[in-house]
């Protein structure tokens, strides 16, 4: 019965979200239905001090990577930067490969430090005007999108600046470029079989004579052939700030700071409060990076972006706002899971699974499903199992970066369920509905999940790292 309530409360949050209902309304409403089988009384008492704590320690640990990442994806957007990328991967790879030119575009965008959420805004009006000219089925661009901003760039390759990488950092004290050769292979992998699965859909849909489709919504703006972009060079300058920077900050911090703990000892203060360098020294670097990375942009194109800065900067703003609202409240519901009797009986089942690394990756994607969130998923299981995952790798004398690696790839694989805030953006911004186009973003999802099975097997018959 225990187990029944969570799979009760996550079914109805799922429809929720697949009907198109916003998961800030709802992940409360779920969550708190699921108590109120439990122990009717606890209500109150849950939704403040677990549902909302939770929410409010998430929003204070992510909100300015996710308020950076959406103002440097949008003075990308407004420089003409994304516009002089896509062109260049236009020109490389030929127009008529739309599929892979977005995957790279995309690819390229996160993994220099563009959030996930904001790529999809930056890269929609491209890939809609390549998908009508190629007469590939509008269906297909979610599922595209998905493959190049939310499996092998987010949490798969090393140095990734997206919060998924971040977040394990803070639990095995690694830093973003954890077990490189593992994550690089694993992630060329994703690649490869995504891309496979994505130009068979293209070439079954052609076969049946489907083409891009009529009476669509959310249609972009034709692209102005004559519109002057900047310089390839100059618009990648950006990104490879951001990219090296994080690399850069994520060792000078520690070294700056020496001790293990900083003690702000400010005059108004009522005590000392005490600081621990090692679980924040990632994200400082990101942030960083993110902030250089906006510099950057605005003396390399400010005739272009200072004046629409204020409007955009705004906008961004309020994307970034609804994006960390909808990963807190998936945060604060997966913490009301964890909290019920059934979870007890969840996790006991997980640990029970003999492999140190299967037992993680299979604990960290059950519960990124659950809570419909990689990043509530990575948090929840991370905070309630990182000391176990820490004992079972110094027993069996397996790596942590290796654990940090399986932990990132694993909470982008079934996260992406229905109610999954990033789909659900997707989605929204496509002018697609989950029956249209969801199928593919789930296919995607297998492939990164299998993927990430992959790679742990590739740990144990080669011990790379």
């Amino acid at each position: 019965m225990d187990v029944l309530v969570i799979v009760l409360s996550l079914t109805f949050l799922v429809i929720m979200a697949y009907r198109g209902f916003s998961v800030i309304l709802f992940a409360p409403l779920a969550a708190l239905g699921a108590v109120l089988f439990i122990d009717p009384a606890a209500i109150g008492p849950v939704y403040g001090a677990i549902f909302m704590e939770k929410l409010v320690t998430f929003v204070k640990n992510f909100l300015p990577i996710f308020l950076l990442g959406a103002v440097f994806g949008k003075v990308i957007e407004l420089s003409g930067n994304s516009k002089a990328i896509s062109a260049a991967v236009i020109n490389l790879l030929g127009s008529k490969r739309a599929q892979l030119v977005i995957v790279i575009t995309c690819a390229l965008l996160t993994y220099g430090g563009v959030s996930l959420n904001v790529v999809v805004f930056a890269v929609y009006p491209f890939a809609a005007e390549m998908f009508r000219q190629g007469n590939i089925p509008k269906r297909l661009i979610p599922g595209t999108i998905a493959l190049g901003a939310f499996t092998f760039t987010m949490d798969s390759f090393p140095g990734s600046p997206q919060v998924q990488n971040i977040i394990p950092t803070t639990f095995f004290h690694t830093d973003t470029w954890a077990a490189p050769w593992l994550g690089t292979i694993g992630g060329l992998m994703i690649f490869a079989t995504g891309m496979f699965y994505l130009d068979s859909r293209r070439r079954k849909a052609a076969a049946l004579g489907e083409g891009y489709g009529d009476n669509h919504i959310h249609e972009p703006a034709a692209p102005n052939p004559d519109e002057k972009l900047p310089n390839t060079w100059i618009a990648l300058l950006p990104l490879a700030m951001v990219f090296g920077l994080n690399y850069l900050f994520g060792k000078m911090i520690p070294q700056l700071y020496g001790d293990a703990t900083y003690t702000i000892t400010l005059a108004g203060l009522a005590k000392p409060i005490p600081v621990t360098i090692a679980s924040n020294s990632t994200i400082w670097a990101v942030e960083l990076a993110l902030i250089a990375g906006i510099v950057t942009v605005i003396l390399t194109s400010y005739k272009t972006v200072l004046p629409k800065f204020s409007a955009g900067s705004k906008q961004a703003i309020n994307g970034a706002l609804l994006a960390v609202m909808n990963s807190a409240s998936e945060y604060g519901y997966g913490a009301v899971m964890a909290a019920l009797p059934g979870f007890i009986i969840v996790a006991e089942t997980l640990r029970a699974i003999p492999n140190p690394l299967i037992n993680e990756a299979v604990s960290i994607t059950v519960l990124a499903g659950l809570t419909g969130s990689a990043i509530g998923g990575l948090s929840i299981a991370l905070g309630a199992m990182a000391d176990n995952f820490i004992a079972a790798a110094h027993a069996a004398n397996i790596p942590l970066e290796v654990f940090h690696r399986i932990a990132s790839m694993a909470s982008g694989g079934m996260d992406t369920l229905p109610h999954n805030g990033a789909v659900i953006t997707l989605l929204t911004v496509t002018g697609l509905t989950h029956r249209q186009s969801y199928g593919d973003i789930f296919a995607i999802t297998c492939i990164k999940t299998v993927m990430a099975g992959f790679t742990i097997a590739l740990f144990y018959m080669t011990g790379i790292v």
